[in-house]
Parts: structure tokens; C-alpha cells; sequence
């Protein structure tokens, strides 16, 4: 039984009254007040959809609601691409790397030094140890992951667009970029940090990439990417101080919009139909005149027997 107790007279019910009527009062308990069960179905079903609507209309007003939001949308994903930018080199007479999530050079980037990391995450440790955690191994170390930090906090300010999309002027994304950009910063720092004792140590090893007398040097690459950072941060600021529109608005316009669509639905089906009855009346029209063109020969040849 799905209820424990009868809905109609209260009494409790055990494993073993599996019979749908009651057996004090007989009432069918599956059936019992069906129509106030399905009004009220009908009510939560409403509830629901008035929920998914909101939430719907506010994702669409967020990414894309406003010419400001559009800008928004596309200037919160470009600097996606400054992190295939290189923002630091670092050179030597092994191997060279670059600050970035892949190389364009030939140099080792972000991808080569995971596959590195994981296939042996004890070796880096046991350098960074044998350092002190302040050596070349450290920094360079240090400043991927602040990388990887800078891309992960400039990724969940695009996705708060959605996430927070029920509060407009929210200025959790503002945050979010100044994050980004901070680490950003520190990312760039803590590798030039590293190329600088590099070349104090003359040698190391990075994981298993040797360095032979590095030399470091900011890239250009950092710059775009600096000025995309900050471009997705102004946008940002500019949405929380625009004027943002209210549920009830964004609901009336759905509506409105819906309201437009059915009727131009509508009237395709009114103009399908009246093809289709203009269609039949042409054929109708077209069968009757062959009729009384096969009367008429009828007639005439009738006619012709006639005079013979």
C-alpha cells in the first residue's frame, strides 16, 4: 500500500491489507478524493512550469537579453584565447618552455608539463625538496598551477552568468575576473622567479627536462591576454550598473512572444488550409468539366447513330 494510514476513516493500515477498499469503511483508497489529488496535481504541474519559465527567461536576459549582454557574451569568452598566448619564455640549451597551455614553438607548455607531472609526481617534489621550495623547480612549478588557477577563475566568471543569472546586477563575476587577474599576475611572476634562479643554478631539472643556462623573458602574448582579462572585467561592471529588467517583464515579453509565434502559426495554417480547399474546389471543378465534356461526346455521338 502506497498510503499507512486510510485517507477517509484513519485507519491504519498493515503489510497485509493489500485490497484497494478500506476494510473498516470500504472506501476505495487509490480513488478516494480524486479530483481535489488532481487539481492539486494540476496546481504543482502550473507551479512548476511558472518555475521553469523564470529560470529560462533569466538565463536568455544574462547571456544574451540586452545589446550590452551580447557584448557581454562574446567578451567573457575571449580571453579563452590568451591562454594559448605565451605570456613567459624561458630559453636554454635543453629544453625551453613556455607559459602557456600549448606551444607554438616547440617549446614545452602546460600540456607537456601534466603529462610530465602525472607520469612522475614524485620526482618533482623530491627537486623542489632538495631546493628547499624556493629554487628554480618551485617557481617554475608554482607558476603553472597559479596558470591553471588564473584559467579556472576566468572559466567560473563566464558560467556565474548562468549560475547567478536569477540576481542581474550581481558582482560575483566582477570578483571572479580580479581573481583571474591576480593570479594571472602571480602566475607570470613565479615563472620569471623561476627563470631567474635557473640561471643562478646554471643547471636543473624540471621533472624530466633538463636546463642547461636559462634565460627569461615576458612575451607579448601576456599583454592580449592581460587586456582580454580586463576587457571581460569591464564588461562585467558595465552589466552590474546597467538597469536590468524585473521577472514580470521578462515573463510579459515571453508571453508576447509566444503570443506572435502562434498567431503567424496560426495563419500558416489558415493559408495551408485555404490551399488545400482551393485546391480541392480547382479539382472539383476540373472533374465536373471532364463529366460534361464526356456528356457532350456522349451526346454527340448518340446524336451522329441517330441521323445513320
Amino acid at each position: 500500500m502506497m498510503a499507512s494510514t486510510c485517507p477517509n476513516c484513519g485507519k491504519r493500515l498493515r503489510i497485509w491489507d493489500v485490497k484497494a477498499e478500506c476494510s473498516d469503511c470500504g472506501v476505495s483508497i487509490p480513488n478516494f478524493n480524486w479530483q481535489a489529488r488532481l487539481e492539486e496535481d494540476n496546481v504543482y504541474a502550473e507551479q512548476q512550469a511558472a518555475k521553469f519559465n523564470k529560470t529560462m527567461n533569466r538565463i536568455k536576459y544574462s547571456l544574451w537579453g540586452t545589446k550590452l549582454r551580447i557584448a557581454r557574451l562574446v567578451l567573457t569568452i575571449l580571453p579563452a584565447l590568451g591562454f594559448i598566448l605565451p605570456w613567459v619564455h624561458i630559453r636554454s640549451e635543453a629544453e625551453q618552455f613556455d607559459l602557456s597551455i600549448i606551444s607554438f614553438s616547440h617549446s614545452k607548455a602546460l600540456v607537456d608539463f601534466f603529462k610530465s607531472f602525472f607520469g612522475d609526481m614524485g620526482l618533482y617534489f623530491t627537486n623542489m625538496k632538495l631546493e628547499g621550495f624556493s629554487g628554480a623547480v618551485t617557481f617554475q612549478f608554482a607558476g603553472y598551477i597559479l596558470f591553471v588557477l588564473s584559467a579556472f577563475f576566468i572559466v567560473l566568471a563566464f558560467l556565474f552568468n548562468i549560475f547567478k543569472c536569477g540576481k542581474p546586477k550581481t558582482k560575483s563575476t566582477i570578483t571572479l575576473d580580479v581573481i583571474s587577474i591576480f593570479f594571472s599576475v602571480l602566475s607570470v611572476v613565479s615563472f620569471f622567479l623561476s627563470g631567474s634562479a635557473g640561471a643562478q643554478a646554471v643547471a636543473y631539472n624540471f621533472g624530466d627536462f633538463p636546463v642547461v643556462n636559462p634565460a627569461v623573458s615576458i612575451m607579448w602574448g601576456y599583454f592580449i591576454a592581460l587586456v582580454l582579462l580586463f576587457g571581460a572585467m569591464g564588461i562585467n561592471i558595465a552589466v552590474a550598473v546597467a538597469p536590468a529588467k524585473t521577472d514580470e517583464e521578462l515573463e510579459s515579453e515571453r508571453l508576447a512572444k509566444k503570443a506572435v509565434k502562434e498567431e503567424a502559426e496560426a495563419k500558416k495554417r489558415a493559408e495551408r488550409e485555404k490551399a488545400r480547399e482551393e485546391a480541392e474546389k480547382a479539382k472539383a471543378e476540373e472533374d465536373a468539366k471532364r463529366v460534361e465534356e464526356a456528356k457532350a461526346k456522349l451526346a454527340a455521338s448518340k446524336a451522329k447513330k441517330e441521323k445513320k
